[in-house]
Formats: structure tokens, C-alpha cells, sequence
């Protein structure tokens, strides 16, 4: 077979494939399953939440900021910006953008915007904990703990590496054994060959 023909089957072959597939026709979306009503209400387009007109400061830099360092009050351990944008049926982020853009549109700065949400959510609402009081233990012990265990596991590596410089390597073998274990050895194999032979 020539590489030709290998091509002009290959060919033929990916054709009689995409015929059956339905290539060409065009898809309708499968009626919900009658049983149960659970699947009834997946397969309700109103079960998606609606959204209000995109408007310019939707994606405006300065907002998508502020919103990324507040956390959204649904559960979902998002910042506002990201639920928004990423789950449909989040009913809380939506709320909460309308909220940043309200104050936004008060003339209020990004810092101001961050202590009114703090000021009505708490400081839960905060993506990071502000670095002041206790929060602080959070940003420095960790780094601490690894710098105390980076400077442990040198002292030990360093410790045992001068340990195995100062004691010479054992003798494995004594000088004159070789010669005495490998005639008892070649002895041991004579016997076990007569013993084979017999």
C-alpha cells in the first residue's frame, strides 16, 4: 500500500465517520425528563438570576479593585468581583456590586468603600485580614516558622555532614578474608555440584 492510498482510506474513513454523527444538522435541546419535578426546575431558564444592564463601570479597573478585596456574603469564599462574573445564580454579589457602585457614584474613594462594607459586614468581609493587633501574628508567624525550620534542617545537614568527614569509612572487608571466603565458597560449590551428580 502507498502512502497515497493510506491517505485516500484515512480520508474516506473520517468522512463515513461524520456522516453519522450529524454533522450538518442542527441540535434542539432535549425535553426535561417528565418523572420528577426536581429536574423540571433545572431545566427552568428562570431559575437563572437576572442581571441588570451591563453599564461601563461594571468592569471599570478602579471597581473591579475594590471588589476583589471584599468577600462575598453568599458563602462561597469568592471576592464580589469573581462571583459576580462566575456564578450565575448568586443572588448576593450582585446586590453587593450594586452597592460598591452606589457608593462609588457617592464620590466616595476605594478605602472609604472598603470601611463602609466593614462598617455594615464586618471585618469577615475583608478577602485579608488589615495588618494591625493580633492580625499581624497571621502575616508574620508563618513566614517565622518557616525560616526557624529552613535554619533547623541546615544545622542539622551541616552537623551530620562534618560527623561523616571526621569518621573514616568502616572496612568492609578485612584484607586477608577475600581469599579465605572465596575458597570456602568455591568448597560449598563443590559439594552441593556432587552432591547434584550423585
Amino acid at each position: 500500500m502507498t502512502r497515497r492510498e493510506l491517505f485516500r482510506r484515512g480520508a474516506l474513513s473520517l468522512g463515513a465517520l461524520a456522516v453519522p454523527l450529524g454533522a450538518g444538522r442542527a441540535q434542539r435541546p432535549a425535553a426535561p425528563p417528565r418523572d420528577s419535578a426536581a429536574s423540571d426546575r433545572l431545566y427552568d431558564p428562570s431559575m437563572v438570576q437576572p442581571r441588570a444592564r451591563a453599564t461601563g463601570l461594571d468592569n471599570d479597573a478602579e471597581v473591579k479593585a475594590i471588589e476583589q478585596r471584599l468577600k462575598c456574603t453568599c458563602g462561597c469564599n469568592l471576592d464580589i468581583y469573581t462571583c459576580r462574573t462566575t456564578d450565575f445564580t448568586c443572588t448576593y454579589s450582585p446586590q453587593l456590586h450594586r452597592e460598591v457602585l452606589e457608593l462609588r457614584e457617592a464620590g466616595k474613594s476605594g478605602d472609604e468603600i472598603v470601611a463602609a462594607f466593614v462598617a455594615k459586614y464586618g471585618e469577615q468581609v475583608l478577602m485579608a485580614p488589615k495588618p494591625e493587633g493580633f492580625n499581624l501574628a497571621g502575616y508574620l508567624v508563618p513566614g517565622a516558622l518557616l525560616l526557624l525550620a529552613g535554619a533547623l534542617l541546615a544545622w542539622v545537614l551541616m552537623r551530620r555532614s562534618r560527623a561523616t568527614m571526621a569518621s573514616p569509612l568502616p572496612a568492609l572487608v578485612k584484607p586477608g578474608a577475600l581469599a579465605t571466603m572465596e575458597a570456602a565458597e568455591q568448597e560449598r560449590l563443590r559439594q552441593a555440584l556432587a552432591e547434584v551428580d550423585d
